[in-house]
C-alpha cells in the first residue's frame, strides 16, 4: 500500500491514471498530454507500473498502458474502514434525530 500511496502523491501520475482509466494508450500519446520530457513520463510510468496501478503490454515496438483497478484494492479497503465507520455514525445520528422528532410530535398531541 505504501508504494501505491507514494505513486499517487505526484500530480502527473494521477493525471496519467486518469488518461488510462478508460482506454489503453501508447506511451507517446500519454506523453503528448504533458509539458515534461518523455524520459520523465517513462519514469512516472515505471513508478505506476511498479506500484501495480498500471499494466504494460508490448505490441511490436509500442508499449501500451492501461489502468489496473485491482492495484487500488488495499488503499480502497483502508479508506472504506473510515468511510463505513462515518456512515454508521451518520445513520445513528439520523435515527436519534428521528426518534426525538417523533417523541416531540407525541408530546404536542
Amino acid at each position: 500500500m505504501d508504494a501505491v500511496l507514494a505513486a499517487l502523491v505526484e500530480p502527473n501520475r494521477r493525471e496519467i491514471l486518469r488518461l488510462v482509466h478508460g482506454e489503453e494508450l501508447p506511451a507517446g500519446r500519454i506523453a503528448s498530454h504533458f509539458d515534461v520530457s518523455r524520459p520523465a513520463i517513462s519514469q512516472h510510468l515505471k513508478v505506476l507500473r511498479d506500484a501495480g496501478l498500471i499494466a504494460e503490454r508490448r505490441e511490436g515496438t509500442r508499449r501500451l498502458y492501461r489502468l489496473r483497478a485491482e492495484g487500488f484494492a488495499d488503499v480502497a479497503r483502508f479508506v472504506e474502514e473510515f468511510w463505513d465507520a462515518r456512515l454508521q455514525q451518520l445513520k445513528a445520528e439520523a435515527e436519534r434525530q428521528e426518534r426525538e422528532k417523533r417523541e416531540q410530535e407525541g408530546k404536542t398531541r
